[in-house]
């Protein structure tokens, strides 16, 4: 799996959420498991709601779609971005599509209504780590820990109370250990079969391209809605949606 991106942007969006939450680790680990979410009822109100506890799923790395043989899972990645991702939905919308959107968990958190408003439009979420650390297999097992968990927490409170279904290490970065934590939380660790390489900016008609020629590879494209301009990524959707559809697929979401 491609290791896009490295730390970059997202560890600077991410070290002052770091600095603030190491001392809550602790916290954070049964937080994210079952405990109450702050602010969750919704703007203007003190309500505390009570995210029940999610039932483990499997460790195994999903890329199957619960569409079955003709199914596709579109899956968006690094936001969610106040510029970048009104415009994915907007594409989604016209087209009829639901997709799984991979947050980031300080993106998460500074901006809630972007969030709500995925996961009002019938998208899913899936936990993407609070730094972007494609070196994360690499590093301790507490190290991953905070990560998962923390973003975890981010992502279910900026949702109102919607928990992530799903776990991406960036990079592809997975390791045992990560897997069956995030499994225990009821998040089913996420691959990709096709690469679209939008990240990199290679122009619409290249990113159009590379989708069309690796379908074979399976059902779960990757893209990008945030991590700089992604132009490129909205207007190749515009192209490869109705594509799709075309070529007999139906949208749908990973296996859990």
């Amino acid at each position: 799996m491609a290791r896009h991106g490295g730390r970059g942007w997202y560890g600077q969006v991410a070290a002052a959420a770091l600095g603030v939450t190491a001392v809550a680790v602790a916290a954070s680990l049964w937080s994210a498991q079952a405990g109450p979410v702050e602010g969750a009822a919704g703007a203007g109100s003190s309500a505390h709601r009570t995210v029940p506890e999610a039932a483990p799923v499997s460790v195994e790395i999903a890329h199957a779609s619960d569409r079955g043989a003709r199914g596709v899972n579109i899956t968006i990645d690094d936001g969610p971005d106040p510029v970048w991702t009104p415009r994915v939905l907007e594409v989604l919308e016209q087209y009829g599509v639901k997709a799984t959107f991979c947050m980031v968990g300080p993106q998460a958190q500074a901006h809630p209504d972007l969030v709500r408003q995925v996961v009002a439009a019938g998208h899913q979420l899936c936990d993407h780590t609070v730094s972007h650390d494609v070196t994360m297999d690499k590093k301790s097992e507490s190290y991953q820990s905070q990560e998962i968990l923390e973003a975890e927490r981010m992502i279910t409170k900026a949702s109102g109370g919607v928990r992530p279904l799903y776990y991406r290490a960036p990079g592809g970065a997975f390791t045992p250990y990560s897997r069956k934590l995030a499994a225990s939380h009821g998040m089913r660790p996420l691959g990709w079969n096709v690469d679209s390489k939008d990240f990199e900016r290679p122009g619409t008609n290249a990113i159009v391209t590379t989708v069309k020629s690796e379908m074979p590879n399976g059902p779960t494209i990757l893209f990008h809605d945030a991590g700089g301009d992604r132009s490129e990524t909205v207007a190749a959707l515009r192209e490869v949606l109705p594509w799709l559809r075309e070529q007999g697929y139906a949208f749908g979401f990973p296996v859990r």
